[in-house]
């Protein structure tokens, strides 16, 4: 695999509060029908990812494609 190929892929703590941040941030736009202050576990990021790209705009879309390597 050579250099420009190579994904960084985000610890799983980083990956965690990433996704905790954008819960919360995207919040009324995103997650408006769940409970505010919800903490975040792995097992939703993916639906987190989801969620970002259709609802959560351009923004939404780039941070879901960092959140979702």
């Amino acid at each position: 695999m050579n250099e420009s190929s190579r994904v960084d892929v985000l610890p799983r703590p980083d990956k965690l509060a990433l996704a905790q941040r954008a819960f919360e941030q995207f919040h009324s736009r995103c997650f408006w029908f769940m409970r505010p202050g919800a903490q975040v576990t792995m097992e939703e990021i993916p639906y987190i990812c989801r969620r970002l790209r259709a609802d959560g705009g351009r923004e939404g879309f780039l941070l879901a494609a960092q959140l979702c390597q």
